[in-house]
């Protein structure tokens, strides 16, 4: 049975003045209009302008990275570590441009070639390999130390804690440190883990703050600090990331429905395995998701490690300059070479960035470092912001409520 068409409320009559929400007017309906058009347009335009720079990006830097003969990837932009290009023309005429070292390599093998004009363009030359490995190494550190961390932090303020207003203190010291500027924990970093941090050794260097002999040894507990070193660099990003990780852990557990932890309890389980059987693997889709994507920002930032652990040149990787001696036992070879390993500073590929672009001299042979370097890192970037997507989806798929 066909419903007759009925007109608006209160429409034609004198009620329809008396309601606020009725359009009474055509120049309301219009500045309606008006209002989402400019909303429209803000958005587009904002999607344009990213748009243009990742296209930009694009455009400039994957001519660097790939090829169009096999194996279509420039290899050695990724094995590799920056160096200085040297370019030079010889008497005869022919140009050439190569990096140092394979320039010093063909000046020694052509010791008779006349060289009559040479420049050097620093940075330009080589690859990425060494900020790449140093951005993993810091990130790695910064996993260990931040997951652990912030995982029992909000599993604690969560599942454990009283209410009451010292705990809403913590958390909103907590929401107040994720605001902080980047280079105030690249300036706390440096002062706590580069020159007060702990540390285990025989000779006490003359700048620490305090130190504490250790009973039935000849080592001192010393305050001096470790150095600008990967250690220092990953601690600090730890501490950065920590706020948001913690955060979005817990609304993450919040969101799980109070009645999975009384049920668990009421079949006699114990607080703990509560938690851990009905309440995380729920959770872990959305923890994991926020970790992924804070990690993934921490991994970008140029302040705090600039401070505490990067350098803008290395001419060996980490492992490299490790040196351990062969007729030591097992265990000390082990600590000799961790030891030394973690306390070595490295290139990152945020510093790396800012070097190039920012820190010499700008010509058409530094473009080619700045713009492959940039699409790696923004490929690398979009990769780790895919994969918590997929996680999320694919963990979500496994448990349901």
């Amino acid at each position: 049975m066909a419903v007759p068409a009925t007109e608006p409320p209160f429409a034609d009559t004198a009620d329809a003045a008396e309601n606020p929400l009725y359009a009474k007017s055509s120049a309301l309906k219009r500045r309606d209009q008006l209002v989402s058009i400019v909303l429209a347009i803000a958005t587009y335009a904002i999607l344009a302008c990213a748009a243009f720079i990742f296209l930009d990006i694009i455009r400039k830097g994957a001519p660097v990275v790939f090829e169009s003969s096999f194996p279509f990837v420039n290899t050695e932009f990724f094995t590799k570590s920056p160096e200085s290009l040297i370019t030079f023309e010889i008497e005869d005429g022919s140009y050439f441009e190569m990096g140092s070292s394979d320039y010093y390599e063909w000046k020694s093998e052509n010791p008779g070639v006349r060289i009559v004009e040479e420049h050097a363009h620093p940075y330009s030359g080589g690859g990425i390999l060494g900020p790449l490995v140093g951005t993993a190494l810091l990130t790695g550190i910064c996993i260990v130390v931040a997951l652990f961390i912030g995982l029992a932090t909000a599993i604690f303020l969560n599942e454990y804690s009283s209410k009451g207003k010292f705990m809403d203190s913590i958390r909103l010291a907590i929401m107040n440190l994720a605001g902080v500027p980047s280079i105030v924990f690249g300036l706390f970093g440096l002062g706590l883990f580069c020159l007060v941090a702990p540390v285990i050794t025989e000779v006490p260097q003359e700048r620490a703050f305090l130190t504490i002999p250790i009973l039935f040894s000849d080592s001192y507990l010393s305050f001096e600090g470790w150095g600008t070193c990967m250690l220092a660099g990953g601690f600090t990003l730890a501490v950065m990331i920590l706020p948001v990780i913690i955060a979005a852990c817990e609304e993450s557990l919040k969101a799980i429905p109070m009645g999975f932890r009384e049920a668990s309890l009421a079949l006699g389980a114990t607080k703990w395995q509560s938690i851990s059987k009905s309440v995380l693997p729920y959770a872990f889709p959305g923890m994991l998701t926020a970790s992924i994507l804070g990690i993934t920002r921490v991994a970008g930032e140029t302040a705090p490690i600039m401070f505490t652990a990067a350098l803008a040149h290395k001419d060996k990787l980490p492992w490299q300059d490790i040196q351990v001696n062969e007729e030591a036992n097992f265990l000390a070879q082990s600590g000799e070479w961790t030891g030394g390993f973690l306390s070595q500073s490295v290139q990152a590929m945020p510093y790396h960035i800012y070097t190039v672009a920012a820190r010499i001299p700008q010509n058409e042979w530094t473009r080619p470092m700045q713009y492959g370097s940039v699409f790696v890192f923004m490929v690398v970037v979009m990769l780790f912001a895919a994969l918590s997507i997929y996680l999320r989806i694919h963990y979500r798929k496994k448990v349901k409520w």
